[in-house]
């Protein structure tokens, strides 16, 4: 029996490759390129391309934290699907960036409302209308300026806004009963980050809402990031807060004495490491050397 089986399998394998050529069959067969990993208390994160994901499934529905892009964002909704028949309540975006708001799209239809500070809203209705793809966005209908609260099933959601820093619209979102937060992107994890002053960005105070955040939260809160250099290291605690905040604290500091010393911006971008930071890595460094040059210079 067993022969015939293997035979039949075989005969099968073989007739597929011959239709579909070996590359194609094997794209049927490999792992999904995508990690989709519980947490703790309901809760896991979705990591593809992009932004890192949250999510809660309880038996009260389902509540995504960003969306990444809108080719990715279906496979965080087939595994949610798979768990839970219950309805996708909220998505709820950290920030207007399209490697976290993209995928919105793809719940058009499927999720009850939107949420994201206003700042993003505005944000990502301005960067929609000058690429002329507002056909392919889902808004937020919901949205705050300093706090916002709201009940799904036992778990409690709050977020949080301590001003510009990544963007000026971003927000941390914490399950307050699971003790879980999603910075976005106010932390990449040992990566040089991206900085958009288009969007309002400040790099002096992003060390200020990383303090905040330190103050809010306790050494038993697990942070899910927006990025991070090592792909396993998306989720981490409050030692990495201070990490982050230690990087851009330390990135001013390293740019004012440069200003102070009389060296052209050239100059300035001419370093690959900031002193008193170690363990930063990327190709990333002459942007946030630039950004902060600019923002120092306007006073």
């Amino acid at each position: 029996m067993q022969r015939r089986q293997f035979l039949k399998n075989t005969a099968l394998t073989a007739g597929a490759l011959s239709v579909l050529g070996s590359r194609s069959f094997a794209s049927l067969i490999k792992d999904p390129t995508y990690n989709f990993k519980p947490l703790r208390n309901n809760m896991g994160i979705f990591t593809e391309r992009g932004g890192t994901i949250a999510w809660l499934s309880n038996k009260d529905g389902i509540v995504v934290v960003d969306a990444e892009f809108p080719d990715t964002a279906p496979h965080v909704i087939a595994e949610l699907q798979k768990q839970s028949d219950k309805p996708f309540n909220w998505l709820i975006n950290t920030h207007h960036h399209g490697d976290h708001t993209g995928g919105n799209i793809a719940f058009k239809g499927l999720v009850k409302n939107v949420a994201a500070h206003e700042n993003s809203l505005i944000n990502q209705t301005n960067v929609a209308k000058k690429a002329n793809t507002e056909d392919k966005q889902l808004y937020p209908d919901t949205t705050f300026s300093k706090e916002w609260k709201m009940k799904a099933g036992d778990e409690r959601i709050h977020a949080y806004y301590w001003g510009p820093g990544h963007t000026n619209g971003d927000a941390m979102i914490h399950f307050e009963n699971a003790n879980i937060v999603h910075t976005g992107d106010l932390v990449f994890n040992r990566r040089y980050p991206v900085i958009d002053p288009s969007a309002g960005a400040s790099v002096r105070n992003w060390a200020v809402t990383l303090e905040q955040a330190q103050k809010q939260f306790d050494k038993n809160t697990l942070f899910v990031f927006g990025h991070a250099f090592d792909p396993e290291k998306v989720t981490g605690n409050m030692d990495d807060i201070k990490a982050m905040q230690n990087y851009m604290e330390k990135l001013v500091v390293f740019v004012q004495a440069g200003i102070k010393d009389g060296k052209t911006k050239d100059e300035i971008l001419t370093a690959t490491s900031i002193p008193g930071v170690t363990d930063w890595q990327g190709t990333g460094i002459k942007t946030s050397l630039n950004v902060t040059y600019d923002e120092l210079m306007k006073g």
